[in-house]
C-alpha cells in the first residue's frame, strides 16, 4: 500500500486508487494527482492493492477511483478534467 501526503491536510479529502498496480492504476495515480496540483486541492491519496480491501468497496474492475468514500469510476483511467470535476464536487 503506497500513500501519499499532497501538501497538507486541510480540507480532508480521502482519495483511493483501487487496484493491483497495473499500468492503468499508474496512470490513474498521476491523473489523481496532476487534477489535485490543478485544482488546489490537498488530502490524502492512497493506493489499495489488496483484493479483499478492493472487493469491500463492491467494485469488479480495476482501476476504481474512490472519493471521500464514493465510487467514482471503475475499470478506466478517468481524465484530468474528470477528476477535478469530482474532487470540486467533494
Amino acid at each position: 500500500m503506497l500513500k501519499e501526503e499532497v501538501k497538507e491536510k486541510e480540507e480532508g479529502l480521502s482519495i483511493k486508487i483501487l487496484g493491483p498496480g497495473c499500468p492503468n492504476c499508474e496512470r490513474l495515480f498521476k491523473n489523481v494527482m496532476e487534477a489535485m496540483t490543478k485544482s488546489n486541492k490537498v488530502g490524502d491519496v492512497e493506493q489499495i492493492k489488496d483484493i479483499r480491501e478492493i472487493g469491500s468497496y463492491g467494485v469488479l474492475g480495476t482501476p476504481a477511483l474512490v472519493i471521500n468514500g464514493k465510487v467514482k469510476s471503475v475499470g478506466k483511467v478517468s481524465s484530468i478534467q474528470e477528476i477535478i470535476k469530482w474532487l470540486n464536487e467533494a
